[in-house]
């Protein structure tokens, strides 16, 4: 007998490479860019994984060709003898049944499963934030020129775990009489540890603290004369501007904005600075968007951070 032509297995394809990369930007979306980068790999992933699924089951949902066996007249006497035909029903290969149906409840189960943890553990970040506003005090609380470290809460209703401090100096007004405020975070650019004012306080000057009693509750304001601001966790040091001295921080000191309502000072949402040029009102400050402790906020290394959730 002569053999017949041996069996080829299916040809290569791209598809599982095409989703492989699909999950690969997935993944790495979800450290850089939750909201794009993930998103895109999201996409690529179901689109080639649709089209390997569509190729898998290509011969499962292709008729079966029809062969025609060899056939020979049959005698009057066999013919006669013969049942009446009847149409043969054409099965399903077991194996291509199995292949498909454990594919289709693969990602059925890939998809419950991933879905759910991802959306749980991504989205509360970027959706349903609320901002906060401080009510400061009085405008006249802070005179002009001079430096109070303000201890504060952001939301009453969280109690302690939201107290914050920040330095606060009133640089008089500018332009429409309107004041203007340099406010900084002492939270350090470095780690996060609380920054402390490098500079005589309260007693020490011979003046005293002032509490203000606000929406907010208790706001202590504490007198300094500050040469600059220093972290005593790691060294970083700050000139009275917030920018960096010395040490290990990446950029200046976060800063809050603010505004002037009926004659009070009210915080808003906190921004980072990567350096400030001049002073007091006339200081020409680079912002952007808040980043977590140690992370680059301009330059090529800015690119290796994750996209931030917003603050407030």
């Amino acid at each position: 007998m002569t053999p017949g032509p041996p069996e080829h297995g299916p040809s290569p394809t791209i598809w599982p490479l095409g989703f492989a990369v699909g999950i690969a930007v997935a993944l790495v979306g979800l450290i850089v860019d939750p909201m794009v980068i993930a998103s895109i790999g999201a996409v690529i992933a179901i689109v080639f994984g649709f089209l390997w699924a569509r190729e898998a089951t290509s011969e499962i949902r292709r008729a079966a060709p029809t062969v025609t066996a060899e056939v020979r007249e049959a005698t009057p006497a066999e013919a006669a003898a013969m049942p009446e035909a009847k149409p043969a029903a054409q099965a399903m290969p077991r194996s291509r049944f199995l292949e498909g149906a454990t594919l289709g409840l693969g990602g059925i189960i890939g998809g419950l499963v991933t879905l759910p943890v991802a959306g749980f553990a991504l989205l509360p970040a970027f959706i349903g934030q609320k901002g906060h506003k401080v009510d400061m005090g009085p405008v006249d609380a802070y005179p002009i020129g001079k430096w109070f470290i303000s201890t504060f809460t952001v939301d009453p209703s969280e109690g302690e775990v939201s107290r914050r401090t920040a330095f606060v100096r009133n640089n008089g007004v500018v332009g429409n009489n309107v004041p203007s405020f340099t406010i900084i975070s002492n939270r350090c650019a470095h780690l996060g540890c609380p920054v402390q004012a490098n500079g005589p306080t309260g007693a020490i000057l011979g003046e005293k603290n002032v509490t203000e009693h606000t929406v907010n509750g208790a706001i202590l304001l504490r007198p300094v004369v500050p040469a600059g601001f220093g972290c005593p966790c790691h060294g970083g040091q700050y000139d009275t501007e917030g920018n960096r001295t010395a040490g290990p921080p990446v950029r200046a000191l976060d800063r809050y904005s603010f505004e002037i309502d009926n004659g009070h000072l009210v915080l808003l949402s906190t921004f980072s600075v990567s350096h400030v040029v001049g002073t007091g009102a006339q200081a020409k400050i680079y912002k952007y968007k808040l980043s977590g402790p140690g992370q680059h906020v301009d330059g090529p290394e800015q690119w290796f951070y994750p996209l931030q959730p917003p603050h407030h």
